[in-house]
């Protein structure tokens, strides 16, 4: 299964369309939130590439009818989608990787912060990752990036941050 994981597209969904269609073929399409009322666009560029989507709303989505987390199983890996600024990520990333812990998941995934992060944690069994921002990055070097995450027959997963 092959899944691109996109967040903090604030209204320039071109950016989130390029990287899709780089990464095709695509089998889901997880937007980790800041759609700012565009969800039903970006399921109809998840959908043009024959992929299945799943999204949350983030602190941008003031009026969104997304959940603010959403828990689902992508080829036997379960997963924990948030936006995470309700976990005071910028300060560091214990707490969100705590709620996922607690909640069984293999991988935590979150945005906000416009800058990518993949960290696995082998002794906890558990990797947390922020693709960073297809549109408005904030890192060093402000490249603009989003995570590819390719899961084999066996569960074992591999992550590839991307560049625009």
């Amino acid at each position: 299964m092959r899944v691109v994981i996109v967040s903090d597209t604030h209204g320039r969904l071109g950016d989130m369309q390029e990287a899709v269609e780089r990464s095709k073929p695509v089998d889901w399409v997880l937007h980790l939130g800041d759609v700012e009322g565009q969800q039903d666009e970006v399921a109809d560029i998840a959908a043009m590439a024959g992929a299945k989507v799943a999204m949350v709303s983030g602190n941008n989505d003031l009026f969104s009818t997304l959940r603010k987390e959403l828990e689902l199983v992508i080829g036997g890996v379960r997963i924990f989608m948030t936006h995470g600024h309700q976990y005071s990520v910028y300060q560091g990333i214990e707490r969100i990787k705590n709620q996922g812990l607690m909640r069984g998941a293999d991988v935590v995934m979150y945005g906000h912060t416009h800058s990518p992060l993949l960290e696995i944690d082998e002794e906890n069994n558990i990797t947390v990752l922020n693709p960073g921002s297809v549109s408005y990055p904030r890192q060093m070097g402000r490249q603009r990036t989003y995570i590819v995450m390719e899961i084999m027959q066996d569960k074992k997963v591999n992550y590839e941050i991307k560049r625009l």
